[in-house]
């Protein structure tokens, strides 16, 4: 980062940039809670996938009633309530992700001309300002 780079950068508050920063971090985890959602997603789905193939090998073994239970009764039916786990990654991603990741943007933009992480940005300047060479550009 220059001294130019700096220069361009919005004068922050420390408790807009904590605000900020506290906004980033809390988008990042948001975002890692929505991919184990789709993990569950994909990961629930192999497991229908294999009952599924469980209750043809039961009806070719010979018991219908047990392959017929699995076809009626769990194989259609939802992970929470009558709602299938992609129905719930579509309400996240719709709902709590995007209405967070708008507002944080939002904030960014009207806080800090958009820019994001201002913090490490701030320790990035700091850090390289009181570095006595200029060995890290070499790394």
């Amino acid at each position: 980062m220059s001294d130019d780079d700096s220069e361009n950068e919005p004068a922050l508050t420390d408790a807009e940039q904590d605000a900020l920063h506290e906004m980033q971090v809390g988008i990042e985890h948001v975002r890692r809670g929505y991919g184990r959602l789709l993990d569950c997603h994909h990961e629930v789905g192999r497991g229908m996938d294999r009952f599924d193939a469980a209750r043809e090998t039961l009806r070719e073994a010979g018991h219908d009633e047990l392959a017929d239970e699995l076809r009626d009764r769990h194989l259609p039916s939802g992970a929470v309530g009558d709602r299938w786990t992609y129905e719930l990654v579509e309400e996240f991603e719709a709902g709590l992700l995007t209405a967070l990741s708008e507002f944080e943007e939002s904030a960014r933009e009207r806080l800090a001309d958009g820019q994001n992480h201002v913090s490490e940005r701030e320790y990035q300047r700091e850090w390289r300002d009181r570095a006595e060479s200029e060995a890290w550009r070499e790394d």
